[in-house]
C-alpha cells in the first residue's frame, strides 16, 4: 500500500482552504457563511468483509477496509469543498469528520465545518 492509498487532504494550493483550526494566521474572517458538510455512505463489500473476518482472527491491519475508509473520507471532503465553493467561501474552519454505522449495512462519513471568506491581514 502506497502513501496515496492511505493518505488524504488537500494539495499545496487549494482554492478553498480547509483547516481544523478556528482561525488562520495572517488572515481575518471577513464573512461567516455558515455550516457546510459533505456526506457519503458506503456499503460493505462481501469480499472485504470475509477477508476482514479472517484477518481479525490472526491480527494486523485490515488494508482493504483502510483503503475504502480513506476513499470514503476523501469523497466526503471533496463534497464539503464543493458546497463551500458553491456558497462563495474560500475557506472552511473547524473541519471535522464524523463516522457512524448506517443501519448495519454500511458506514456513513460526514465531513463538516464552517464556511468563511478569509482575507489577508
Amino acid at each position: 500500500m502506497g502513501l496515496e492509498d492511505y493518505g488524504g487532504g488537500q494539495g499545496p494550493q487549494p482554492d478553498v482552504l480547509v483547516v481544523t483550526t478556528n482561525d488562520v494566521p495572517g488572515h481575518r474572517v471577513e464573512q461567516v457563511i455558515g455550516e457546510v458538510f459533505g456526506l457519503t455512505v458506503r456499503s460493505r463489500h462481501l469480499g472485504s468483509q470475509i477477508g476482514a473476518g479472517l484477518k481479525s482472527m490472526i491480527g494486523g491491519e485490515l488494508k482493504g477496509l483502510t483503503k475504502t475508509l480513506v476513499q470514503t473520507r476523501n469523497q466526503a471532503m471533496e463534497r464539503l469543498v464543493e458546497q463551500a465553493r458553491a456558497r462563495g467561501a474560500n475557506a472552511v474552519l473547524a473541519f471535522r469528520f464524523d463516522v457512524t454505522e448506517a443501519a448495519d449495512v454500511g458506514t456513513e462519513v460526514c465531513a463538516y465545518g464552517t464556511a468563511v471568506v478569509l482575507t489577508r491581514e
